[in-house]
């Protein structure tokens, strides 16, 4: 086989650390623009993505050099560096420890980009934990609400 091909649909959650709703609607256009080229630099194809005060999804077709590790580390890291250098929030900036990664598959893909659009209506009825625990119990994933989320101590 002469070519390589793949589709890897990538679903990305990931919070503030302490759930703080410190991202202010704002700066969402220009925060989602930065994260957008950084998915484009690393030859992946972003599909959709938003945020919310406390949280972040990205939905993209990862390029097949890439692993999900790899990607979320670097997207997390250079938008921490980007938001502290904006100087948009009066302490340092930083991401939760953690992160959700879910495979889509491609007869899935307009739900997930709908369900991303829509995270402002749907946030005005429900927390991001009650939506993540959802989302992991959809995938089957087995909760640890221990270490779930780091928590303010």
């Amino acid at each position: 086989m002469a070519h390589s091909y793949s589709k890897n649909y990538q679903h990305l959650i990931f919070g503030v650390k302490f759930r703080e709703a410190v991202l202010d609607p704002k700066h969402n256009a220009e925060l989602q623009k930065y994260i957008t080229g950084l998915v484009k630099h690393r030859k992946s194809y972003l599909i959709a993505i938003n945020n919310v005060e406390d949280h972040m999804h990205i939905f993209l077709d990862l390029y097949r050099v890439y692993s999900v590790s790899k990607m979320v580390q670097e997207l997390k890291s250079l938008s921490s560096l980007f938001i502290n250098k904006k100087k948009w929030y009066k302490t340092h900036f930083e991401w939760q420890g953690g992160y959700g990664a879910f495979s889509i598959s491609n007869t899935h893909r307009w739900n997930v980009i709908t369900y991303i659009k829509n995270q402002q209506k749907h946030h005005g009825s429900k927390s991001f934990k009650e939506e993540y625990v959802e989302i992991l119990e959809k995938h089957d994933i087995p909760l640890n609400n221990e270490t779930l989320f780091d928590e303010l101590v």
